[in-house]
Parts: C-alpha cells; sequence; structure tokens
C-alpha cells in the first residue's frame, strides 16, 4: 500500500529526464529543521532544461510546502518542549498575526522553527498552509529568476575555480 502510494507520488512529480522527483525531495526535506537548501536543486534542473521553468517552481513549492506542512505538525504535538518559551516576544507576535506569520516561512533560518511554532499555537491549518505556500512561491520564482540572468560565463568560472579548489586539496 506505501508503496504504492510512493510510486504513484513519484509518477505524478517525476519527469526523469530533468529530475523533478529529486526537486521535490530535495524542497521537502529542505523545508524540514535540516539544514538544506533546495534552490541550487530548482536553478539546475531549470537551466538544463528552460521548458521546465514553471513546472520546477510549482514541484519545489509542493514539496516546500509538504515539508513545512510537516514542521507545522510537529509544533503542534510539541507542545511540552516550548512550553518555557511560551512567554517570549516570538508567540505574541504569532498571536497577534496569525495564519498571515507563515508568509514568512521563506526566510532561511526562521521559516521553519517559524511553521514549527504555528502548529505550536494552532494557528488555523488550511490559511497557514496557503501562506506558506505563497511564501515559498515566491521565493523561488524570485530567486530562480534573478539566478537565470547570471551569465554563463560566470557559472563556468565559478566552476572552474571550484574544480581547481577540489583538486588542490585531494
Amino acid at each position: 500500500m506505501i508503496e504504492s502510494a510512493v510510486l504513484w507520488l513519484l509518477k505524478v512529480v517525476a519527469a526523469p529526464a530533468v529530475g523533478l522527483s529529486s526537486v521535490f525531495v530535495i524542497a521537502f526535506i529542505s523545508a524540514t529543521l535540516l539544514p538544506l537548501g533546495s534552490e541550487p536543486a530548482v536553478f539546475a534542473v531549470i537551466k538544463a532544461n528552460p521548458g521546465m521553468f514553471w513546472p520546477a517552481i510549482l514541484v519545489a513549492t509542493l514539496g516546500n510546502t509538504l515539508g513545512g506542512a510537516l514542521d507545522y505538525f510537529i509544533g503542534y504535538r510539541a507542545k511540552v518542549a516550548f512550553a518555557k518559551e511560551r512567554k517570549s516576544r516570538w508567540f505574541a507576535w504569532l498571536a497577534r498575526y496569525g495564519a498571515k506569520t507563515m508568509l514568512l516561512s521563506w526566510v532561511p533560518g526562521i521559516g521553519d522553527p517559524l511553521c514549527t511554532l504555528g502548529g505550536w499555537l494552532h494557528l488555523p491549518f488550511w490559511p497557514s498552509i496557503g501562506y506558506m505556500a505563497i511564501g515559498k512561491f515566491a521565493r523561488y520564482l524570485t530567486m530562480t529568476t534573478a539566478l537565470l540572468y547570471v551569465p554563463d560565463s560566470f557559472w563556468k568560472g565559478l566552476g572552474e575555480t571550484l574544480s581547481n579548489f577540489w583538486h588542490m586539496l585531494f
């Protein structure tokens, strides 16, 4: 049962020639509390196949939003762990602005814990997920578009520099 669900999910988001399943998995994992950035994977897929711009952005947004939903669920269940932090200004700020604070879920360093705290505070689930998706979509769209304007010569030079550095170390 689980295997067929996983295969179905991979079939829905996968395009093996361009790596959308990898984008999904990386985006999902990077939305959890693990330190991983998904923007390079999105950029690489789009750079390799410019026609995949919107599918890659949407798959990354979906994966990252589902990862944020996992953070929300963890926070929803973690009341005891955060009980002593209840008086911090983060909680007052989240309580004051509610689900709209999930627009900031894209911010590195604070976005993932913010999703967790939103769940802990029992902010409304669907509005929280909606705002997460908007923030994450805006991040992928902005960052990928900006990276596409960097000349190819820069990326080639960066690759050569890193390769030379790597060979020098090893």
